[in-house]
């Protein structure tokens, strides 16, 4: 588990919509935190600090702990609403920890040693059904990530749950057995090149350059 990033923050004293418009003209983002049965917190933040969390990649398993004043609050960053012409970070919700309370997070899957497939080294394509899996697990032992091993797969080997490391003490919510996280796939090009291999000859074929002796005639 990584260790968690600490983030500052200012208190907000109004909800709605009017009241986090003004928070976004002042050039804060407006922000939430909420769940453990607690009542919700309204805060604000440097839209620097925001970006700065979003361009790392992996987010949504990050701990956070964010400090208004004196006070910190451990939290992991659950939605973030964009606006839809710059793309920038226009709201934040958080959701509160509770210790002892399992969370449902998303956790990237980091793929590893590519060079080490004999697939992928003849020209076999990675095809990758989960970037990401939605795991249930503890506040204390979010994964930062998980690792897919690629090391010797073949042409149409799979990855799957139970081959990725750092799922210790971590249940995924998909029901599926087992599931697929990604695939090494040949290409339409390996796929035709298999199908244009000649078929071996029924019979032996006649030495080159010498025609084959013709068959003695009928008697009459």
């Amino acid at each position: 588990m990584a260790n968690s990033v600490v983030i500052e923050a200012e208190a907000r004293a109004v909800a709605g919509k009017g009241a986090a418009r003004a928070t976004r003209r002042q050039g804060q983002v407006p922000a939430v935190i909420y769940g453990a049965k607690q009542p919700a917190i309204l805060l604000s933040l440097d839209p620097r600090i925001v970006m700065r969390e979003l361009v790392k990649g992996g987010w949504r398993s990050r701990l956070y702990e964010v400090k208004i004043g004196d006070e910190a609050t451990r939290v992991l960053m659950r939605e973030v609403q964009f606006h839809p012409v710059s793309d920038k970070p226009i709201h934040i919700d958080f959701q509160r920890l509770a210790a002892g309370e399992r969370v449902r997070v998303s956790v990237n899957v980091r793929f590893i040693n590519e060079l080490a497939s004999p697939g992928l080294k003849r020209g076999a394509v990675m095809n990758v059904v989960h970037h990401s899996v939605e795991c249930y697990c503890d506040p204390d032992a979010v994964p930062e990530f998980f690792t897919a091993d690629l090391t010797g797969l073949e042409v149409n080997d799979n990855v799957r749950w139970s081959m990725l490391k750092g799922t210790d003490d971590v249940k995924p919510t998909s029901t599926e057995k087992d599931f697929v996280i990604a695939s090494v796939a040949a290409t339409k090009g390996m796929e035709a090149a298999a199908s244009d291999t000649p078929a071996a000859p029924a019979g032996k074929a006649p030495a080159k350059g010498k025609a084959a002796p013709a068959k003695p005639a009928a008697k009459k």
